[in-house]
């Protein structure tokens, strides 16, 4: 289910970042955005980063198209988290997908956002055969989402 994948953000990504997550934490998601709020594994902190919740088949998912991110680790250790949308906190527990159950929940998410994440695909788009979605799992986390 882990792997060591994980692309860092640059400079662009992180100003990015930035300008999603003050729009979100003011009320305004951009295309499904959530401010993702997690303790930190070393510090304590709450730690923050915007994040796209997946809505499919009823339920709610959180990919990590980065990988093995600091958030991913951070959830791991903390055992729960938070989504906020301007004033709006809920408070979760999550269940982390083996990879064979991923290959849906990559396609749904390569569908609504690869104008924003594919090019951490490397070249698999939602078109890709299931065999190749398999493929790529182990280096994509995948979490469903349990608000409280």
């Amino acid at each position: 289910m882990t792997s060591t994948r994980y692309l860092e953000p640059g400079r662009a990504t992180a100003a990015f970042n930035g300008c999603v997550r003050w729009l979100t934490k003011r009320g305004l998601s951009v295309w499904g955005s959530r401010v993702l709020g997690v303790r930190g594994r070393k510090s304590g902190e709450l730690r923050e980063v915007p994040v796209n919740l997946l809505p499919f088949g009823g339920k709610h998912y959180l990919v990590a198209a980065r990988g093995e991110t600091q958030w991913v680790r951070n959830l791991r250790a903390a055992g729960e988290g938070q989504l906020t949308v301007g004033r709006r906190t809920e408070p979760f527990t999550y269940r982390e997908l083996s990879d064979e159950e991923k290959p849906a929940i990559l396609r749904s998410y390569l569908k609504r956002w690869a104008f924003e994440v594919g090019t951490f695909f490397e070249g698999v788009d939602a078109k890709a055969p299931e065999k190749k979605l398999l493929e790529i799992a182990p280096g994509y986390p995948v979490f469903e989402v349990f608000t409280r």
